[in-house]
């Protein structure tokens, strides 16, 4: 499995594909294998088990061995990537907002 990159443009690419925004909601409910994420899902397994990689490299995945099985789980750190990159972008959007509104009352 690939390792994060924690960088928003990856963790905005893997987070643009209905399925995988779908795997996401579903481990919302807590950890899963690959098997329980494919019968809730609409692709199969091997399509599930490629979205998987992609959101681990974004770093919204992780995953533990139990047994013979993967148990994939969300993972904060690229939640925290999405969040601090909205955090940011809206902070300029308010200064910009506020410069506006100032030179309008002069």
């Amino acid at each position: 499995m690939p390792t994060a990159t924690l960088d928003p443009d990856v963790v905005f690419d893997a987070l643009g594909d209905p399925t995988r925004r779908r795997i996401l909601r579903v481990l919302g409910g807590g950890p899963s294998p690959v098997v329980e994420l494919t019968a809730r899902v609409p692709v199969g397994r091997p399509a599930v088990s490629k979205h998987l990689r992609v959101l681990q490299g974004a770093g919204l995945v992780t995953y533990e061995t139990a047994g013979t099985r993967h148990l994939y789980a969300l993972a904060p750190d690229g939640y925290a990537v999405a969040q601090a990159w909205f955090a940011q972008t809206w902070d300029t959007v308010l200064a910009a907002f506020a410069a506006h509104v100032e030179a309008t009352e002069r």
